[in-house]
């Protein structure tokens, strides 16, 4: 019987449960004592929080890594944001990936009228001596490495922060930062 879980994975944290290399580094499995086999649906970097679903079923792993599977992100941005490089977003931008070019895929992205309200990540981003930032949301349904920070650099507007909030039809809602749940199954559309 397979087991699933979902994770708010905070600022910090390596999705993933072995580190061969020498420095420390913070794991998943500080997080919660998952059973052996289970393994992440896809990665968030070490600077990146929010959604992050794990499983032992490798089935699964691949039905969400698919094209077919949308994840949203929550992205603070350096500089006030302007909807020519939303346009820009959505219709696909260059960004360097495997020492090539790489267009991207069409996405949903949209200026957010709000701030999320996050909680401070523990270590700070900057402060407003260093100029105005905002918040978008960016839908993908591809995960080339780092895309969604190459994304919003392609366009003039660097990530200072991202949190994933939506698989499919999975959200984050308001799981606390280093917080893991199981879950029966997963229904992700």
């Amino acid at each position: 019987m397979h087991r699933h879980f979902i994770v708010h994975k905070p600022y910090g944290y390596l999705s993933q449960f072995v580190y061969e290399l020498k420095r420390n580094k913070k794991l998943l499995g500080e997080l919660y004592d998952f059973p052996t086999g289970t393994m992440a649906i896809g990665r968030l970097d070490e600077d990146s929080e929010g959604l992050l679903l794990l499983t032992t079923d490798g089935m699964i792993s691949e039905l969400v890594r698919s094209k077919k599977v949308d994840k949203e992100y929550y992205v603070q941005v350096d500089g006030l944001i302007n909807q020519t490089a939303i346009h820009q977003l959505e219709a696909g931008v260059l960004i360097g990936f495997d020492g090539k070019k790489y267009l991207t895929k069409p996405c949903k992205s949209f200026i957010l009228d709000d701030d999320p309200n996050f909680p401070s990540r523990g270590k700070k981003i900057r402060d407003d001596r260093h100029g105005p930032t905002s918040w978008i949301s960016i839908t993908i349904n591809e995960g080339k490495f780092r895309q969604v920070r190459k994304m919003t650099a392609a366009v003039g507007f660097p990530t200072l922060r991202l949190v994933r909030i939506r698989i499919g039809n999975i959200f984050l809602n308001n799981l606390p930062s280093g917080t893991a749940i199981e879950v029966n199954e997963f229904q992700i559309e």
